[in-house]
Order: C-alpha cells, then structure tokens, then sequence
C-alpha cells in the first residue's frame, strides 16, 4: 500500500495546530502583562476574542496558504513569513473589534503587545519545529526504501537528481541497472544489487517499498511495471504512457521527474492517520483485556506446561521488514522442533502449516487458540506499530524463504491480528493460493469501512469460536 503525498491544505496540520497554540500563548502573557496573574479566558470578551483568533487562522491558512514551502525557507524568509501571518491575524482581530463595535472593551496596549510576543513566538516555534521534521526527514528509519531500476546510461543522471532534492521521503538502497552487468560496482555512492537476470529474485527477498523505473522503453517500463505490482511494490516510472497500469494511480513528481505512480491501493494521509488513530485506540483497550487475561491465563499455561507464558517469533512485515510477534504461548516449549516430525499432516497446501488435533497443543492452549486469547498481547505489536488491527497474516521467516513472487503482494501492508482470511473460515481454507487472493483482495479494496466490517466479524468468530485454528 502507498501513502499518497499530502496535497491538500492539511499537508501541514502540525505548523497549523502550532501556530494556533502559539497566537493563544501570546494573548495570555499579552493579558497577564497589563492586568496581572488572570486569564483572558476568564473574561467574555477576551474569551470571544481568542476564539474569533482561531476561526481567522483557520481562514488565513485555507485561503493564503502560509505554509507553502515552508521546509525550504532560511530563517530571513521564516522571520518575514511569520511576521507576514502574525499582521494578518493581528489586522483580522481589528476588523472583528471595529466590525463589533467592540474597539473600547479591548485594552490597546494588550492588542499590540499580543502582536509583537505573537510573532516572536510564531518564528520561534517554527524554528524549532523544522529543526524536528528535518531531523525526522533526514532519518533513513523514517524513510520509504527505493530501488532505482535503469539503464547505465541514466543511473548517474537520475542518482544525482535525488541527491540534491533537500528534502525526500526516500532513500534510494541500490541499483538495478538491465543492460549491463554492474553488480558489485557503485554508482554515486549507491550499489548496483542486481541485473536483468536477478532483479525480481533480489526485489523479492528484501526489503523494498518502492521501485522507479527510468530510461526503459514505454513497453518495457509499462510490462515491467506490472510485473513489481504483482509481487505488492509501489512503482514510479518516468511519465510516458497512463492507460496501461492499474486503476490506483496518481502523477507524482520526484524531482524534476514526472511520473506516473502506481500501487495496488492509493491511500489518503487522512485515510492512514484514521487507521492509525484506530490501531492506538484499539491496541490500548486489547492490552487491558490482555492483562486480564495474563492474572487468569498464565498460571494455567505455567501449570499444563512449565515454561515462559509468552511466545514470540521472529516474522515478517510489511514489504519484508522482519519483526518480533508475541502471543501467550499455547504449544509445549520444543514445539519448533517437533514441526518437521508432523509435517506430513500438514493440511495446508502451500507454505503454511496447520493439522487437526495438533499434539503439540496443550488443554488450556487449545481453549485460548479457539476463542483467540492467544493473540492478545499482539496488541502490543499494533501499539508499536508493526502491525494494524487488521491487516494479512505475518509469515514466518521459513514461510517467507520459500514464497514466489506474486506471494509478496500480500505483505504490501502491515500485518494485522485479524484480516480477511480469518473471518472467512479460515480452519475451512486449505489453499495458500486461496490465502493469497484473499489477502490480496483485502489490499486493493481496502477502505476504513472495510476494517470496520472485517473488525466486528472478528468479534463473531471470537465469540462463537466459529472457524478458529
């Protein structure tokens, strides 16, 4: 899944909150200077006042947008910025009192001490606040991994390119250069980790959010393109044709590049701050049933099977990136090592494994795995925000190993504790590829009201325990 760039006046809903905090900071120190210790909040018309404050900034930012380029300004162009939209809201406040017939209620000297703390405070704030996004920006952890697919004769040119943009929400991991063996050379700095013979296995078996194509034919790039969206990557290619690749699509620039962004779904910053906001909420009231379910649950598993309470395991993320699952453990201690033993029962065709009557399962373990207790302390993997509420179901390093391409697509987004695939009956499927489709299906048609919808099904096959493992 690919997060779509901001484009709207929300693009900077920090500087705006801010900004806000700091006009109302202003009125008050303005206020406690002139009439002592007291809050304006505590007099009706001041009270107006900072509320009238907030809907005129609310106005100037929709309407004269303050914030356009705002990561790119030096601090002479900031100090002028804020002093610009700090006049604006202070000639806004003035027409409200002549306006209202209010200019005698409202103290001068508070006016205009409040306009001049107001715009000290507004630089300040600022300042510090794109010394953080910068730092954040600039933060390879923070960022989206790309791998720059391209003849020989581009690689230099598109490299420089994204060398010199300030500010880019990528990193650029290596070089995929078609029609020349260059592996093990560097190219500007960046390594060249494949060729046309073992691109896709290397775009396979690492992590790799996005691809950009450049310097291929129109049929190539377009053939290719199509190829990566099947394995779940998110695809740039330098703009030439727009009928031939999937319908989630947006024209992006990347540099001085315009090009044609693909992915199996296009989100919305507010459609991701919603899911997001929703995995924070909804991990922080799971961790409280999973509390409760540890004072219950654990001396249990301690009495059936002496050994921890909690299991985890290394697995896989979203688009590769590995991380560490918990659960409270419902299988003896050896139960890894007993896996090859049984895998002739395997009833999963494909690479999971899962059998009737599994006998590395013990009594209380296999009540918690029928009605899910097992899985609640994964709430806390949704709180650090390795996995969602709802999402696919993370593999195992051994599962991963063994995947073909088209397999990776499921791993476009983050893993979650339920998804589509549980709440289709999921002791009913025994067909990876059956999985896969699901979970793929899941990726392109999601929408928040689908989470919703997967969410309170969830809740029906944990109280029935309909369809359980």
């Amino acid at each position: 899944m690919y997060k779509r760039e901001k484009k709207s006046w929300l693009k900077h809903l920090d500087f705006t909150i801010f900004d806000i905090v700091c006009l109302q900071l202003a009125l008050v120190i303005a206020y406690i200077l002139r009439l002592g210790w007291s809050m304006p909040y505590a007099s009706d018309p001041y009270e107006r006042l900072a509320v009238i404050m907030v809907l005129i900034d609310i106005c100037v930012v929709f309407f004269f947008e303050p914030y356009n380029g705002i990561l790119r300004r030096g601090h002479f162009q900031e100090a002028n910025a804020s002093i610009t939209f700090c006049t604006i809201i202070f000639v806004g406040m003035l027409v409200y009192e002549v306006a209202t017939k209010q200019t005698e209620i409202y103290s001068r000297k508070i006016t205009f001490a409040y306009w001049l703390i107001s715009m000290v405070l507004v630089f300040a704030e600022r300042f510090v606040l794109k010394h953080i996004i910068r730092q954040r920006m600039t933060n390879e952890k923070n960022l989206s991994v790309m791998i720059l697919l391209t003849t020989a004769e581009y690689a230099r040119e598109v490299l420089l390119e994204f060398e010199h943009l300030q500010y880019r929400d990528f990193v650029v991991s290596g070089v995929i250069v078609v029609d020349q063996n260059l592996k093990g050379m560097k190219i500007c700095g960046i390594p060249v980790v494949a060729n046309a013979d073992d691109c896709y296995e290397y775009l396979r078996t690492n992590v790799v959010d996005e691809v950009f194509i450049n310097g291929n034919t129109r049929e190539s790039s377009q053939a290719l393109a199509n190829e990566l969206l099947g394995m779940g990557l998110t695809v740039h290619y330098n703009l030439v044709h727009m009928n031939a690749l999937a319908p989630n699509k947006a024209v992006e620039k990347y540099g001085n590049y315009l090009v044609l962004t693909s992915s199996m779904k296009i989100a919305s910053p507010r459609q991701m701050f919603a899911k997001r906001l929703m995995d924070i909420v909804g991990s922080a009231l799971g961790l409280v049933a999973c509390g409760f379910a540890f004072l219950i649950f654990g001396p249990l598993i301690k009495i059936q099977s002496p050994g921890p309470v909690f299991f985890s395991q290394v697995r896989m993320g979203k688009n590769g990136r590995k991380f560490k699952l918990y659960k409270f453990r419902s299988m003896n201690v050896d139960a890894e090592a007993q896996k090859a033993s049984l895998m002739a029962q395997n009833k999963m065709s494909g690479f999971m494994f899962k059998m009737e009557d599994d006998p590395r399962i013990f009594p209380v373990g296999r009540f918690m795995r029928k009605y899910s207790i097992d899985e609640l302390p994964q709430f806390f993997n949704v709180l650090k925000g390795d996995m969602s509420l709802v999402g696919t179901r993370p593999p195992t390093v051994e599962e991963f190993e063994q995947y073909e391409s088209h397999h990776k697509a499921r791993l476009g987004v983050k893993p979650g504790i339920t998804g589509m695939w549980q709440v289709s009956g999921r002791s009913d499927i025994t067909d990876f590829e059956e999985v896969v489709a699901l979970d793929t299906h899941y990726i392109s048609q999601w929408s928040l009201g689908l989470d919703f919808k997967i969410l309170f099904k969830t809740l029906q096959v944990v109280v029935t325990g309909k369809g359980s493992e």
